[in-house]
């Protein structure tokens, strides 16, 4: 099986005149097991992990929310600010549970010390 991964690519959503585009690709990152960095229409960027998106209610337009990599402040960006979005280093692929077992038998099989612990993320 081969496993596919949104890690390096880069999608502009201002060219995007589609709303529902637009939030499918802001789903994506939501559903990304790594970091995105997030430019905004003002030329800033914002990067982290998106951990939280908000549909839009009570007057108040959809967002997402953001946890920074230096820091514990969650953050917190209407889509309509979002221009741009690039997907980071994917911390979880090829990791699936099916390979963890896969490494985890050859290592038994093989005589080597085999644990239960997972690997480290870096």
């Amino acid at each position: 099986m081969s496993e596919s991964t949104l890690q390096g690519s880069t999608f502009d959503l201002a060219a995007l005149a589609d709303a529902a585009a637009r939030a499918e690709v802001l789903e994506k990152a939501f559903d990304y097991r790594g970091d995105c960095a997030l430019t905004l229409t003002d030329g800033s960027v914002v990067a982290g992990y998106i951990f939280d998106r908000r549909p839009a209610q009570n007057g108040q337009e959809a967002s997402v929310r953001l946890l920074p990599p230096t820091s514990d402040e969650r953050v917190s960006v209407g889509f309509s600010r979002i221009a741009r979005i690039e997907f980071g280093k994917d911390t979880a692929h090829g990791k699936s549970f099916e390979t963890w077992i896969k490494k985890y038998v050859e290592k038994k099989l093989s005589g080597q010390r085999a644990s239960i612990e997972s690997e480290s993320l870096d």
